[in-house]
């Protein structure tokens, strides 16, 4: 039996492109006069095993189960996974699909498929947001057997992005079919949920220890992607690039452009063009070579004998299938750098390679870093190890604290997605696809009640104005309101500060019900606060009425006079269709036990769901001078009726129950917000619209200082 001696990680790499030499004729879009000439091209991206001591590949024999459990994925725009229950006895099923109930039709190619001797199947080429009625029956040595009971399955009605999926027979006819099926369409969901783009992607997914030429795999490789590229003119492609820009990262990245030429051409991959209105179709055949009537953008290739598993979390000695499956379609689909390739022409992913602010770094020498505002922010860095793909991640040792989708070393063991806000979400939005707009749903009505003390121990609420527009909103600090609640120790007299990004003073108030100019108040408010639909109560109780302007603002409710007492400090919406929403919110107070915990509430607002991660923070705090930090935060989330639906003590270890029902910690560290100490705690959920509060309060009563926090992770 052959075992590895130490950790073996992932590299990648890409091989250098081949250009076809008969150029492709686009048809089917209206194109420029330039579009005839495009050439396309073939990439090939490899991910390699590369020890950081002495290794041996693991026997095949031992990688995974021979067949895993399948935990059906939701439905995609044209595509379901068929799952159902083994029979004793039977060598193989036949499945049957129909639109209709009464199975009087069949769709092509599914009416007495035999699928082998597997307990599910991905059923593709649908049509989006429709129903489809699904029987299985069991076939033995000598007859079938009756049918199941029919099952249904409706595909995501909404438009945007489609990935269709051909299943190559190495996929098909593998014992562990279902689950590595299953593992694909859950990774396709990802990319559809996030992206607009009105386009079709195909992609040919493969399970084997050859490459798609029929070549064995090298040694040591253990996925490779091959794909289409297209070489376009540098002003063609720019110009489509800045037309097409839709989001907030569109436009802070289109800004950082370069005002002349880099390079001559720039090489899309064919899928990336359309996503920017170009004419480059797919050109890929299944044996890896392009040409004219080529049906597919690109082919994915997991080396069946490197050790993957395809349910998680992954075990300590397997690679997460699905994290390699997203790895080299996202290769597939634009992502990569020209540095591993020969010639001078740039990819897309170039235009943002920085080595510091105002510099760029497409060399694969110093520093390089994705950068979406001219090299300011840092989002991540560049590979620049010669031994792994100069476009992917640099990456950490094993186990990564960041283990991203990209990385260019990956560990056995850990799993990732990508999402609108980790790096490679971030770059595909940039390189002409279009992340979901968030206004179908937003954050609204924050609050957080809390025991307001003095000096380190009032309360500070923190919140962002993102989007492009001002935001209009009411901030009120409320006390006397309170006891009709049953609180009994409200605070009297609160007082409210509002504070711009700078920490400057930019307005406050002591008694709504007269207006203190200064700052950005420059009349009397006493009207719109009433005509708001928010009032406070009580004369004493604090409000303020601002137009704001995406940034980050804070808001500092204390008592008059050094009081003491429970207080509650808000942040209304008054403009919820306005072209910013409020998001990244947060509040640090004291955190004492009983009734003096620390609630945040918050709404979802809008007619989809919003992900967000809520944490609870404590002993991070000491950094900025707090002596009294909670050391032990733990957070319950609860839903509009009260019921308890998520719960976490120590983010590092997540509780399942409620609308938690698989591991955190990758999701976690993937959405950028990982607490760092291993005592706080965060909760990662996609929650519908409504209602919603977060507890925070101390393990065995314990008290201190904590932030409770709310992110918006869409």
């Amino acid at each position: 039996m052959l075992r590895i001696s130490k950790t073996l990680v992932l590299v990648s790499a890409l091989f250098g492109l081949a250009v076809v030499t008969d150029k492709i004729r686009l048809s089917g879009q209206t194109a420029t006069p330039e579009a005839d000439r495009f050439e396309a091209g073939a990439g090939m991206h490899e991910t390699r095993a590369l020890s950081e001591s002495s290794f041996q590949l693991p026997n095949t024999n031992e990688l995974s189960p021979e067949r895993e459990p399948v935990l059906p994925p939701p439905p995609t725009r044209c595509s379901f996974t068929a799952t159902w229950f083994s029979v004793t006895g039977a060598t193989g099923y036949l499945l049957d699909v129909s639109v209709s109930s009464a199975f009087n039709s069949f769709l092509d190619g599914y009416h007495d498929l035999a699928v082998g001797d597997v307990n599910g199947r991905v059923v593709t080429g649908l049509s989006r947001g429709t129903t489809y009625y699904y029987r299985v029956r069991p076939y033995y040595q000598t007859e079938p057997g009756r049918y199941s009971e029919t099952a249904l399955a409706v595909t995501e009605a909404t438009t945007g992005l489609t990935i269709h999926p051909t299943l190559d027979s190495s996929i098909t006819n593998h014992p562990n079919s279902a689950a590595i099926q299953a593992t694909i369409s859950r990774a396709i969901s990802i990319w559809e949920t996030l992206f607009s783009d009105p386009i079709t992607i195909q992609i040919r997914f493969r399970y084997s220890t050859t490459t798609p030429n029929g070549h064995p795999m090298p040694a040591g490789r253990i996925a490779q992607s091959n794909f289409v590229y297209y070489t376009i003119p540098w002003n063609t492609y720019i110009n489509a690039l800045r037309a097409d820009a839709s989001t907030g990262n569109d436009n802070i990245a289109n800004a950082s452009l370069p005002g002349s030429a880099l390079s001559t051409n720039l090489r899309p991959g064919s899928a990336a063009g359309r996503a920017v209105g170009l004419n480059t179709p797919p050109a890929m055949f299944a044996d890896g070579t392009v040409g004219n009537g080529g049906p597919y953008d690109g082919i994915v290739t997991l080396n069946a004998s490197s050790g993957y598993q395809f349910t998680r979390p992954p075990s300590g000695g397997n690679f997460d299938a699905q994290r390699s499956f997203e790895h080299e379609v996202d290769e597939v689909i634009g992502l990569g750098s020209r540095l591993n390739l020969s010639g001078n022409d740039l990819r897309p992913q170039d235009l943002f390679s920085w080595s510091s602010a105002g510099h760029r770094n497409i060399t694969s020498s110093g520093t390089r870093y994705f950068s979406t505002n001219s090299g300011v922010t840092n989002i991540v860095g560049f590979n620049q190890r010669p031994d792994g793909d100069f476009g992917d991640w640099l990456s950490a040792a094993c186990p990564q604290p960041h283990p991203y989708v990209q990385n260019a070393f990956s560990c056995r063991g850990q799993s990732s997605d990508i999402s609108a806000t980790s790096p490679e979400g971030i770059n595909l939005d940039v390189i002409g696809y279009d992340l979901t707009q968030t206004s179908q749903a937003s954050l609204g009505n924050i609050s957080t009640r809390s025991f307001v003390q003095t000096g380190e121990h009032v309360m500070i609420g923190g919140f962002i104005v993102q989007g492009t527009g001002p935001k209009r909103v009411i901030i009120r600090a409320i006390g006397p309101e309170l006891t009709q609640y049953g609180i009994t120790d409200a605070l009297a007299n609160p007082r409210l500060e509002l504070h711009n990004g700078s920490g400057a003073l930019i307005a406050t108030n002591d008694n709504w019900q007269t207006t203190i100019l200064g700052g950005i108040i420059t009349s009397n408010q006493v009207s719109d606060i009433q005509n708001s639909g928010h009032a406070p109560t009580a004369a004493s109780e604090s409000a303020i009425v601002a137009n704001l302007q995406p940034g980050n603002y804070t808001a500092i409710l204390q008592g008059v006079n050094n009081t003491t007492g429970v207080a509650l400090v808000e942040v209304y919406d008054l403009s919820p269709g306005a072209s910013s929403s409020l998001g990244n919110i947060s509040t640090r107070s004291f955190v004492q036990t009983g009734e003096h915990v620390m609630i945040g509430g918050f709404i979802v607002q809008g007619t989809g769901p919003k992900r967000v991660i809520i944490r609870a923070i404590g002993p991070e705090l000491t950094q900025y001078g707090i002596t009294d930090a909670l050391a032990n935060p733990r957070l319950e989330l609860h839903n509009g009726s009260g019921a308890l639906i998520a719960t976490n003590d120590d983010w590092q270890t997540t509780i399942l129950g409620g609308i938690i029902t698989s591991n955190q910690v990758s999701d976690i560290q993937n959405s950028g917000h990982a607490p760092i100490a291993a005592s706080e705690s965060a909760i990662i959920a996609n929650l519908q619209p409504g209602n919603y509060t977060a507890i925070l309060q101390g393990v065995n009563n314990t008290t201190g200082v904590a932030l409770v926090e709310v992110y918006d992770l869409n």
